[in-house]
């Protein structure tokens, strides 16, 4: 009797400790996703100018797109349905830089300074000097008309990387894609053919790249997820990897490497892919993004009929 009194007692006792180190466990879990929720919050906090919020700067437009910032800190947006190219200048008045876009979509500006467009009327690849002139970099892939370009990113050594989705515009004369995927493509420096380095995505469209060159961001809308990319020093891409469970129409960067993507609002993403925050605005759908003025604090948001600016701690490296 005496040794099966002793059992129960090990017994007890071993129930004791694992119980114990349960409650242990778990208050050190709920600790560390305090710690983790604060962090969050330090580094969202971190993000924003003091008492800055959304601010609508301009509207009345049919629907805009495509935010690019020049040498000097202008920011360049697109009014697609109207053709147009608008600038947000660094004194804060709005012009118009050209009605011959050739419906552009994302824009991006090059090296030279000249303003590359994903110009969709003809679905081509335009570069448009400041004082106007058009060049049509692409045409076509392998004899085949685009879908219907994006979105661009322009790589430190000059090379293009560009998504090709296909929307059905009510300027073409066809329904109906001459290729078969929604790809993306590379446009090496001083190539004048394309190369596809993604083959399988559903409907790809906001990209951006770091500004080491390192990494590419590809947004599937349609699956609703945003995958990354090594680049190698061919251009192509390898170690496709996960980065966040959410698509995107425009995308940026800022210099901390968080990722801002647009849809509902502008969402957030540390360079490790946790959410970190989200912007609110009064239309239904965000476009795209970039960062501008002077400083490049500004980060400007295009959507649907109207474009808004919000002031920022961090800043734009694109």
């Amino acid at each position: 009797m005496k040794s099966k009194k002793i059992e129960l007692s090990d017994n007890g006792f071993l129930c004791f400790c694992f119980k114990s180190l349960a409650r242990l466990a778990a208050v050190i879990l709920i600790m560390l996703l305090s710690y983790l929720e604060v962090t969050s919050k330090t580094k969202s906090k971190e993000l924003f100018a003091k008492g800055s919020k959304p601010e609508k700067l301009a509207g009345d437009f049919k629907f805009t797109e495509g935010p690019a910032c020049d040498p000097k800190g202008n920011i360049f947006f697109t009014d697609q349905p109207n053709n147009r190219i608008m600038i947000w200048t660094t004194k804060g008045e709005l012009t118009l830089f050209t009605d011959n876009s050739g419906r552009a979509n994302g824009t991006y500006f090059d090296k030279k300074g000249d303003l590359i467009t994903c110009s969709d009327e003809r679905n081509e690849l335009w570069s448009i000097t400041p004082d106007h002139k058009i060049t049509v970099l692409i045409k076509d892939f392998e004899g085949k008309k685009l879908n219907g370009p994006n979105d661009l990113w322009i790589a430190p050594n000059g090379g293009i990387y560009l998504t090709d989705p296909f929307y059905k515009r009510p300027w073409w004369n066809h329904d109906k894609p001459e290729l078969k995927g929604q790809d993306v493509y590379y446009l090496a420096p001083g190539a004048t053919n394309l190369v596809r380095v993604v083959d399988d995505f559903q409907q790809p469209n906001g990209i951006i790249g770091t500004p080491d060159g390192k990494f590419l961001y590809v947004a599937d809308i349609r699956e609703k997820k945003t995958w990354r990319y090594i680049i190698q020093k061919d251009g192509m891409l390898t170690e496709k990897k996960l980065f966040a469970e959410q698509g995107s129409d425009g995308m940026t960067i800022d210099n901390q490497g968080n990722i801002y993507m647009t849809g509902n609002g502008v969402t957030i993403f540390n360079r490790d892919g946790a959410l970190i925050s989200k912007i609110e605005t009064a239309e239904s759908w965000t476009t795209n993004v970039c960062f501008g003025g002077k400083d490049r604090h500004l980060l400007f948001i295009t959507a649907e009929k109207s474009v808004y600016g919000l002031r920022m701690k961090t800043k734009g490296v694109n």
